[in-house]
């Protein structure tokens, strides 16, 4: 009977121990998922550094640009204010068969317009000063500058009644080739008008020599050059 009763106590035995042992492993495996729970949300993230990118630098376009100043070569061509001008007046030398022109030069100190410089070309010319002892003027003494202007159409020479005074066709020839030539020193082809006290030179000397206005150093050599 004792036997019978523990083979009747088996079966009973058996499903405490299954229960208990599935309690022990529930209770095991909700211990073991927690503890991998709680290990995961602990683990660290490592999260990726951030790649650097270089972005282009853009210039906005309304932005102030600094701009260097402008250096500006001095002008060496410009003429100093007391610099001193070439010209040439025109005397005559007699060669033993006619008489022939000469340029003298001349400087012109602290005179930089074409007018200025003439009219000290012609101061000089009639002060009768000549600079070669071999050279003279067949302009009259006592003849004077009345004024020269340089305008669009030529050279205007105003000279004083003297100019016409004496000497033979000659010697008209020769004061008439002094005044062109130191008029047309600093342009050889421009025109020139020549008057007396004021009136167009037409006429020059009892023979009635014609002087063509404007007289230019062409006309001249073929008017009055042999």
């Amino acid at each position: 009977m004792e036997e019978q009763q523990k083979i009747n106590k088996t079966p009973a035995d058996f499903k405490f121990l299954a229960g208990i042992s599935a309690l022990v492993l529930i209770a095991g495996g909700a211990t073991a998922g927690w503890l991998w729970t709680s290990q995961k949300s602990e683990s660290p993230v490592t999260k990726p550094n951030p790649v650097e990118t270089s972005q282009p630098s853009v210039t906005p376009n309304n932005q102030a640009t600094t701009v260097p100043p402008e250096v500006i070569a001095p002008n060496t061509n410009a003429s100093a204010p007391n610099a001193s001008k070439s010209v040439d007046i025109y005397l005559l030398k007699d060669n033993g068969l006619k008489s022939e022109l000469v340029p003298v030069p001349i400087k012109m100190q602290g005179k930089s317009e074409p007018a200025e410089i003439l009219t000290g070309a012609f101061q000089q010319l009639l002060s009768n000063q000549e600079n070669q002892s071999d050279a003279f003027s067949n302009i009259p003494q006592g003849t004077q500058l009345r004024s020269l202007t340089v305008k669009p159409d030529g050279i205007h020479v105003d000279l004083s009644q003297e100019f016409k005074d004496g000497g033979g066709s000659n010697s008209m020839i020769g004061r008439l080739q002094q005044v062109l030539y130191t008029a047309t020193s600093l342009d050889p082809n421009a025109p020139v008008w020549i008057s007396v006290a004021g009136e167009p030179l037409t006429v020059l000397g009892g023979e009635g020599l014609e002087v063509p206005q404007p007289l230019t150093r062409q006309i001249f050599e073929s008017e009055f050059q042999p």
